[in-house]
């Protein structure tokens, strides 16, 4: 007996490969490309960039952008704690008790840190013995450099505060 792949000759027909010329409509135009994920995503953030006349860059002077910077939210003085801001993250609570010590007398200061790193997240919070003090301080101290810093100095929010707003 003689297994089917003995009479496969290993011709293959030749039906369909011939190509007919002169008959049959028009060949399509050819479809456009289609970009793969990562050849769109970079399309998207690529933006085009048309050149400048050589004369237009000579005469134009380029101005240093500036940092847009939040106003701090100024936080009336209705109770003898602060809030002081944009504190250097090298400054220590003694820094800031012999800073406000300058302008009464101070009860307590506290700078916030981090959980786990225990590195400084660039505000406190400082007692003072009065209401009148801790006005004076605000007055004072507030916009002054400290550490290479403005200082943001305002009322803290208390916890009624929060609820109102």
């Amino acid at each position: 007996m003689k297994s089917q792949s003995m009479h496969y000759s290993g011709r293959r027909s030749r039906r369909g490969r011939r190509k007919r010329s002169g008959r049959g409509p028009a060949p399509t135009p050819a479809k456009p490309v289609k970009l793969t994920f990562w050849q769109r995503v970079v399309a998207y953030f690529k933006t085009p960039v048309a050149p400048k006349p050589a004369q237009e860059k000579q005469t134009q002077t380029v101005a240093p952008k500036e940092r847009l910077s939040r106003k701090p939210e100024l936080v009336e003085v209705t109770s003898p704690k602060l809030y002081v801001g944009n504190l250097s993250f090298d400054a220590t609570e003694s820094d800031l008790f012999e800073l406000f010590k300058g302008v009464g007398q101070v009860r307590n200061a506290e700078v916030v840190c981090h959980k786990y790193t225990q590195r400084s997240k660039g505000f406190a919070f400082v007692q003072m013995s009065t209401i009148d003090e801790a006005r004076r301080a605000v007055a004072e101290l507030h916009d002054k450099e400290f550490l290479g810093r403005k200082l943001v100095v305002s009322g803290a929010k208390t916890p009624d505060m929060e609820r109102a707003a």
